[in-house]
C-alpha cells in the first residue's frame, strides 16, 4: 500500500466512529460543552477510538501467523454484538422517563464498549496489512499513526458537528433513539459486509 492508500483507508476506518462521535454530541451538548472541563471526557472518548483503531490492526498482524482463520470467522460476530447490545439498551431507554436514562457517552465503561466495537473491523486490516507485505513491525509505524491520528480528529469533528446542528434534530428526534437505530445499522452493516463476502 502506498501513502494515499493508509490516508484512504484510515478515513474509512473513522466513520464509525465519526457517526458514533455525532451521535454523542447530540446527546451530550446541552450538558457538556466541548472545551469545559466535564467536556475532557469527548476527548477522551476520541483518544480511546484513535488508540482502539491502531490497536487492532496491530494485533491482527500479530495474530496473523497463528489464529486469523478464527479471527476473520469471529470478528464481525463480536462487532455486530457489541453494537447490536449498545444501540439496543439505547433504543430501550429512549421510551423511559428522562431520569431513567443511563446511556452516557461520558462513562468510561460506555467510552471502551464503543471504541472495542468500532475498531473490530480493524482487525481485518492487519490481516490484511501482514498479506500485503509488512513484514516487520517497523514497517507498520506510520500507518498504525496515520490511522490513529485520522480516528482521534474525525471523532472531534463528529461530536462538534453533533453539538453544533444536534439541537435542532434533538427537539423532533429523542438522540437516544436515533443513536441506538444508528448504533444496530451500523453492527448490522459490519455483519452482513463479512456475510455477503464469504457466500
Amino acid at each position: 500500500m502506498n501513502l494515499l492508500d493508509i490516508w484512504l483507508l484510515a478515513v474509512a476506518l473513522a466513520m464509525d466512529c465519526f457517526t458514533v462521535s455525532i451521535v454523542s454530541g447530540v446527546i451530550l451538548s446541552n450538558r457538556f460543552p466541548l472545551f469545559s472541563k466535564e467536556g475532557l471526557g469527548v476527548f477522551r472518548l476520541a483518544f480511546l477510538f484513535g488508540a482502539f483503531q491502531a490497536l487492532m490492526p496491530l494485533i491482527g498482524w500479530i495474530a496473523t501467523s497463528r489464529f486469523s482463520e478464527h479471527l476473520e470467522f469471529i470478528d464481525h460476530w463480536i462487532a455486530f454484538a457489541l453494537l447490536a447490545f449498545i444501540g439496543g439498551k439505547m433504543i430501550k431507554e429512549s421510551f423511559d422517563e428522562e431520569e431513567k436514562h443511563t446511556f452516557d457517552p461520558q462513562r468510561l465503561r460506555t467510552q471502551m464498549l464503543l471504541a472495542v466495537a468500532t475498531s473490530i473491523d480493524a482487525l481485518a486490516i492487519g490481516i490484511s496489512f501482514a498479506c500485503t507485505g509488512y513484514h516487520q513491525l517497523s514497517q507498520l509505524t506510520i500507518p498504525l499513526v496515520i490511522i490513529g491520528i485520522v480516528s482521534f480528529l474525525f471523532s472531534i469533528l463528529g461530536y462538534i458537528l453533533g453539538a453544533r446542528f444536534g439541537k435542532s434534530i434533538a427537539r423532533r428526534l429523542k438522540p437516544e433513539l436515533l443513536g441506538g437505530i444508528i448504533l444496530v445499522v451500523i453492527g448490522v452493516k459490519i455483519l452482513m459486509t463479512h456475510l455477503l463476502a464469504i457466500s
